[in-house]
């Protein structure tokens, strides 16, 4: 399939013949691997006489050019590794197995069959369309000192976003990237280990890249992609490598200052400061000023009683 998929990546018309030499199958199997990647989501065009095409082609994600992006001082403290499909890139990250002391670890997928984002909703990401990164980081300091790290990744993808060329990007909190009021990108962290002493993270990353109006409106909530927030394609593998470099620095200041070193830049971002918004929990909800974050990214809320602290997990936030 992903040999199929190569060759169909340019957008331009292949003949069955072509496709079944190319592969070395016959033109049934041919037929039957196309009926495979119209499975995927793809729209796939068949002309009578010139055979088929992704109509709009489409970017594959390629090692190799992930990694002549990637920083020569990032790729000694990173391992990188890609896939075509799998259930999850979080799940996929652990199960390669233990990471060297110093390194992070990196996983993308073309397509996630069981992605999921905060509150056990799921996350769409259709085959080619996104980029779905996790990364599995460890740390010495104990999970009591990753308070505020959702925040400071974040920050990373975005800082990451604009040096691609994206402009005019929020920050909602604890952990979404938007424009113009609709979601770009999420991001899911589980921690694992000991509060006072090692730990690890993974770190789940979903960007819209490009979608159709019809991918977009099944996402459940107002999104737009990075296709529409540039105004032109973004490669996928420049914006993978990208991604590695932010946040291979941003984890390296972050184990040493934690979230303080980046709450001055947040806040530069932040979409709801000192607007009305209703905080959500699971038996509650609490409304009041939204005045931004501390040091440690908990949410700063001016009610009726005073200033309050809200820090992450299952608490959601939407303006009044």
């Amino acid at each position: 399939m992903d040999k199929l998929l190569g060759l169909l990546a340019d957008g331009q018309f292949h003949s069955g013949e072509e496709l079944g030499e190319q592969l070395g199958v016959s033109r049934a199997a041919v037929w039957k691997k196309l009926k495979a990647v119209e499975e995927l989501g793809l729209a796939l065009d068949s002309v009578r006489g010139k055979g088929y095409r992704i109509g709009s082609g489409i970017e594959l994600l390629d090692h190799k050019k992930i990694e002549r992006c990637i920083d020569a001082d990032v790729r000694t403290q990173s391992e990188v590794h890609t896939c075509f499909i799998t259930d999850s890139t979080n799940e996929l990250v652990s199960a390669l197995g233990p990471v060297p002391a110093g390194i992070t670890r990196f996983c993308l997928a073309e397509h996630q069959t069981k992605g999921r984002g905060r509150r056990g909703r799921e996350w769409s990401s259709p085959f080619g369309s996104t980029v779905s990164l996790s990364a599995l980081w460890q740390s010495g300091e104990g999970t009591a000192s990753l308070e505020g790290l959702s925040l400071a990744v974040g920050l990373g993808v975005v800082k990451a976003l604009e040096t691609l060329g994206a402009r005019a990007l929020a920050l909602k909190w604890p952990n979404d990237v938007l424009w113009q009021g609709k979601k770009l990108c999420g991001v899911l962290l589980e921690v694992h280990g000991d509060p006072t002493g090692e730990c690890e993270v993974v770190i789940g990353i979903g960007i819209n890249v490009r979608l159709s109006d019809e991918q977009l409106a099944s996402i459940g909530q107002p999104a737009v992609d990075l296709f529409r927030v540039c105004g032109r394609t973004v490669s996928r593998n420049a914006l993978a490598g990208q991604l590695i470099n932010t946040l291979t620095h941003l984890l390296d200041g972050f184990g040493q200052g934690g979230f303080k070193l980046f709450r001055e830049q947040w806040c530069e971002y932040d979409a709801f400061r000192g607007k009305e918004v209703t905080l959500m929990a699971s038996t509650r909800s609490v409304t009041g000023r939204y005045m931004g974050v501390d040091d440690q990214g908990g949410l700063l809320l001016e009610t009726a009683s005073g200033l309050h602290v809200f820090n992450g997990g299952e608490v959601s936030l939407r303006q009044s």
